[in-house]
């Protein structure tokens, strides 16, 4: 957890410090809506963490078959499944995410860091996936790049809302009984 604080303390310094300042109302309205964009994002990747599951299923299961007609008709294996291992990974980022995100409500509906923090996660995750998508089939740098511009993005906008996340709430010291 050490180097995670420590991550987020050199990224607070380039993103909420040295970068340029997103206006008042822009940080009120993120802040405000946070928690349903996250129900939202929560809702996206899980659909999509699902989507590329049934997508490779449905292609491994193409192949199958051709690979079994050219067995039948005495040719070779045409080609291999496309459940790869970075599909595998692409997947587990992706659902992943979705919990995070949901773990996220809550906190951060009560405005608590602990749901920003869920929030930082993800964006590291992003950048990870990122990474990962350079060896999925059909990707590559191109999706790599995009990937990295949109968490520098993400990552600017989480740090300009930080600071509403790090006010430590009052709370109402509970009455004691006391026997007479």
């Amino acid at each position: 957890m050490t180097s995670v604080k420590g991550i987020e303390e050199s990224l607070q310094e380039v993103f909420g410090e040295k970068a340029p300042k997103l206006p008042e109302g822009g940080k009120k309205f993120l802040v405000e809506y946070n928690p349903y964009l996250v129900l939202i994002g929560a809702i996206f990747s899980a659909v999509g963490a699902y989507g590329l599951w049934n997508a490779a299923r449905s292609v491994s299961s193409l192949v199958n078959w051709a690979n079994e007609l050219s067995r039948a008709y005495g040719g070779d294996t045409i080609t291999n499944s496309n459940f790869t291992v970075w599909v595998w990974l692409g997947i587990a980022f992706l659902t992943v995410n979705a919990l995070l995100y949901a773990f996220a409500y809550s906190p951060l509906k009560a405005r608590l860091k602990k749901g920003w923090d869920y929030l930082f996660y993800v964006a590291l995750l992003s950048v990870a996936y990122s990474v990962v998508s350079l060896f999925i089939d059909g990707r590559g740098f191109g999706s790599f790049l995009g990937g990295l511009i949109g968490s520098a993005i993400g990552f600017w906008l989480l740090f300009q809302i930080r600071p509403a996340y790090l006010k430590v709430k009052e709370t109402t010291p509970s009455k004691t009984k006391t026997k007479d």
